[in-house]
């Protein structure tokens, strides 16, 4: 491999054109290299933490799904169970169902809501 070929060789250094540069121009490289360099470890630090962040999202996301699937088929199967006890107990009720709605359901009657329902009294 040539010298100058590869980046990370600060040995070998171009020939500006015209002067030769001064001590302070090689200065001024150094201190940029150096915050490039920890500008460059900020941003990597920046992006492992996102990713971290991510990785814990996803996890906390499929325990959650895991959960709601759970619970789905809980509730998928309590409404198979509660349909086939209604179903059992329909023919029990044929009977009722010939009768008019006002035996099924009683007539509202405002003084039956009264009892449960205190509703304060304010003099004006």
């Amino acid at each position: 491999m040539a010298q100058g070929s590869d980046s990370n060789d600060t040995s070998y250094k171009s020939p500006s054109p015209g002067s030769r540069p001064s001590s302070s121009d090689d200065a001024k490289k150094v201190i940029r290299r150096e915050k490039n360099r920890i500008a460059a470890q900020k941003s990597r630090m920046r992006q492992t933490q996102k990713a971290d962040s991510l990785h814990l999202e996803s996890e906390n996301l499929e325990k959650e799904n895991a959960a709601l699937r759970k619970e789905v088929k809980q509730l998928t199967e309590e409404a198979k169970y509660l349909t086939s006890v209604l179903n059992s107990h329909e023919p029990q009720c044929t009977g009722l169902a010939l009768q008019t709605p006002d035996l099924l359901y009683p007539p509202h009657h405002s003084s039956y809501h009264h009892q449960h329902i205190t509703v304060p009294h304010y003099q004006h």
